[in-house]
């Protein structure tokens, strides 16, 4: 064979093999569309696994939250604060500080659960539940329905609209009450988007008051990107059809980092504004009442002061699922007709159901932001921590009333 002609044969071989190597399989159709589904599916089940595993990861978490005194270190023993922590736990703001601030101040030696029980004063076995947005009140709302079953009461809340009825004038008030509150002859509890209405000045009997907060600059948030959620505007479009206007595309993803820091018109703050009640900057209105005046100025301190007074008066309990089990402690100890059994039902419930409502896409705020808003939220934030030392007190009584020993305790 020829050189030339050997060459020739190699450069064949070669072009044989890279056809091989290359060559393009063919798949059928319906293969192609099996992979990408099987593709789509794993993913899919990767992620589902992935969001399980993270709310058992939380539900472990919120499960260690303190629920008894020696998990603070607030019994004698080997429980003991390190110096890292000891900051934290003197805060006034935690379960601890509060307890050590009530001891040093003299209180605790006199303070017990039937000072901070307005149960009793109510006239009616009716829960009412005026709950306020995003603090978690859809999980309330369930706990409620399990609980009615447990406890022998009906569990009711106000039909669905596309505009929520917060600020009510007397008459719609009084009509409000006839035909939705006060209209069940049985044990029962009443859940509704709705600012504290003053029953005296209705000339009304008074239910049991319950409701949760939140912290205020998380609740903003929280709101925020709730409302752009892709299945929040489907489900809203569903329900009211052409009535709800669907949102800009460019309003759906505004970022709030950006909407704070480019003084967007919809995240700007003003201190005593009357406007903007879309965006739930206002917690303490649902606390304060009706009258436009005094409550719907934005961080008003008047307002703050109103809603504290109304707190410490009429609500036998202002829980948060932020203290989770301090919540759910105060709530059987102090509204026991209706909430016995709350603790257990609540971990079941959250074992079969996970979590409510929870944007789990939504980004991370960052410290810039947080300090704008804590500037501008100043009465919103303070109206909040004075509910949790609240709650807190309520959770050191009911432990003191059932072991005298602590308020011996150094």
């Amino acid at each position: 064979m020829s050189l030339n002609n050997d060459r020739s044969y190699k450069m064949k071989l070669r072009d044989v093999e890279n056809a091989f190597k290359y060559r393009r399989i063919p798949y059928p159709k319906r293969s192609v569309e099996l992979i990408a589904l099987l593709a789509i599916s794993c993913t899919f089940f990767l992620f589902m696994h992935t969001n399980k595993l993270n709310s058992r990861l939380k539900e472990m978490e919120v499960k260690l939250q303190p629920s008894e005194f020696s998990a603070l270190g607030l019994t004698g023993g080997n429980n003991h604060i390190s110096g890292h922590d000891a900051g934290k736990h003197d805060d006034i703001n935690t379960l601890h500080g509060t307890y050590q601030y009530l001891k040093s101040t003299g209180q605790l030696q006199h303070l017990t659960s039937s000072q901070l029980n307005n149960t009793p004063r109510a006239q009616l076995e009716t829960i009412f539940f005026n709950r306020v947005t995003k603090t978690g009140s859809e999980k309330m709302m369930e706990l409620l329905k399990i609980l009615a079953k447990r406890n022998d009461f009906v569990a009711r809340r106000d039909a669905e609209a596309l505009y929520e009825v917060v600020i009510m004038d007397p008459v719609y008030a009084k009509n409000f009450l006839y035909t939705d509150v006060l209209n069940s002859s049985r044990p029962n509890s009443y859940t509704k988007h709705v600012a504290f209405l003053d029953f005296d000045a209705l000339d009304e009997p008074w239910p049991i008051y319950i409701n949760l907060v939140r912290d205020p600059i998380e609740r903003l948030v929280s709101w925020f990107y709730y409302a752009r959620a892709a299945w929040y505007i489907a489900d809203r479009y569903q329900t009211f059809g052409a009535a709800y206007q669907m949102p800009d595309i460019h309003w759906v993803r505004k970022d709030f980092n950006r909407c704070i820091n480019e003084h967007d018109p919809e995240c700007i703050y003003e201190q005593m504004e009357m406007g903007n009640l879309g965006d739930h900057r206002r917690q303490s209105l649902y606390f304060c009442g009706q009258e436009n005046k005094v409550c719907m100025p934005f961080n008003s301190h008047e307002a703050m002061q109103r809603a504290k007074q109304n707190v410490e008066e009429r609500y036998a309990v202002v829980g948060t699922w932020e203290d989770t089990n301090v919540t759910l402690t105060v709530l059987e100890g102090y509204v026991p007709r209706f909430f016995k059994g709350a603790f257990d039902e609540y971990y079941a419930m959250r074992r079969k159901l996970g979590n409510f409502n929870r944007n789990a896409f939504r980004p991370t705020l960052n410290d810039k932001t947080r300090a704008i808003l804590s500037q501008n939220l100043t009465r919103e934030i303070e109206f909040y921590q004075f509910c949790r030392h609240r709650l807190y007190k309520q959770y050191i009584a009911l432990k003191m009333d059932r072991d005298p020993a602590l308020r011996e305790f150094n």
